[in-house]
């Protein structure tokens, strides 16, 4: 499992200088994070890098990089067993959890388009007071240019594990 943070994360969890790694071949296992702030509360966005299927957490109590892997793991598995992807977590993600590379975030195109749900995010957790479990389901259903107009839920059932 991969798992790229951008500079700023890698510095909350204590991480030193990460390297740069490629896609692997399965896509449902590369997930870029980064560390964001709404009102004065810190936040987690996780994206996976090829669909922009995105999971917001509270980042409060995230110091190094096992609580990381940690809390993302749980909370991808709660969120995604409530919107119908439990097979794909169990069967193509669960499976890789086990050994984690950490990589820097280096994609711009990624980083971008987590910077713009990032905002949607802050809108509903700040002004509609949405909990990041439903603040995750409302981003995930936002059309995206990067995915050529189609949402990061549709985008990510639609990915497949290449030989």
């Amino acid at each position: 499992m991969i798992f790229r943070l951008t500079q700023k994360l890698a510095k909350k969890v204590k991480l030193p200088k990460l390297p740069a790694l490629p896609s692997g071949q399965n896509p449902f296992v590369d997930w870029t994070a980064h560390l964001f702030r709404a009102e004065r509360a810190q936040y987690i966005i996780v994206t996976n890098t090829a669909s922009l299927y995105s999971l917001i957490m509270h980042g409060r109590g995230i110091t190094d990089d096992n609580e990381i892997v940690q809390r993302t793991m749980e909370f991808m598995r709660e969120y995604m067993v409530d919107d119908g992807c439990e097979f794909l977590y169990l069967r193509l993600i669960d499976p890789h959890s086990g050994i984690v590379s950490f990589a820097k975030a280096t994609n711009r195109h990624v980083i971008g388009s987590m910077n713009e749900l990032i905002l949607q995010a802050r809108f509903f957790m700040t002004e509609r007071r949405l909990s990041v479990f439903e603040t995750s389901q409302y981003i995930n259903e936002t059309p995206m240019t990067y995915l050529d107009y189609n949402n990061p839920k549709e985008a990510f059932r639609l990915l497949k594990v290449t030989e």
